[in-house]
C-alpha cells in the first residue's frame, strides 16, 4: 500500500464511520477539538493526521485506530434493499404461521371443552 492509497482508505473510512454515527464534519471536528478545515483536509486526502489526532478521531468515531486504515470491500448499493425485502418476507411468513398455529390450538381447545 502506498501513501496515496493509505490516504484514500483513511478518507473513505472517516466518511463511512462519520455517516454511520450521523455526524457532520463540524460535529466530528468539535468532538475531536480540531478545526473543521483540518478535518476536511484529512477527509479529502489533502492533510495528514498526527498520531495524537488519529487517536482522537478513532475515539470520537468509536472505532479502533486500525479500522481507519483497513480497506473495505465494495458492497453493491442494492444489498440493503434485498436484505430488507427478505426480512419483510420472513416476517410475513412467521406471522402467517403463528396465526395458523394459534388458530389450530384454539380449535383443539374448543373441541376438548
Amino acid at each position: 500500500m502506498n501513501e496515496a492509497s493509505l490516504r484514500s482508505t483513511l478518507s473513505k473510512n472517516i466518511k463511512r464511520f462519520r455517516a454511520r454515527k450521523s455526524l457532520s464534519q463540524e460535529k466530528l471536528a468539535e468532538k475531536m477539538d480540531i478545526s473543521t478545515n483540518y478535518l476536511s483536509d484529512i477527509e479529502r486526502g489533502k492533510g495528514w493526521v498526527s498520531p495524537f489526532s488519529l487517536v482522537k478521531l478513532a475515539t470520537a468515531l468509536e472505532v479502533e485506530v486500525f479500522e481507519l486504515f483497513r480497506p473495505q470491500e465494495a458492497v453493491p448499493p442494492d444489498v440493503s434493499s434485498v436484505v430488507n425485502k427478505c426480512l419483510e418476507d420472513i416476517s410475513v411468513s412467521l406471522k402467517v404461521s403463528f396465526e395458523k398455529s394459534l388458530g389450530d390450538a384454539v380449535k383443539r381447545l374448543q373441541q376438548n371443552l
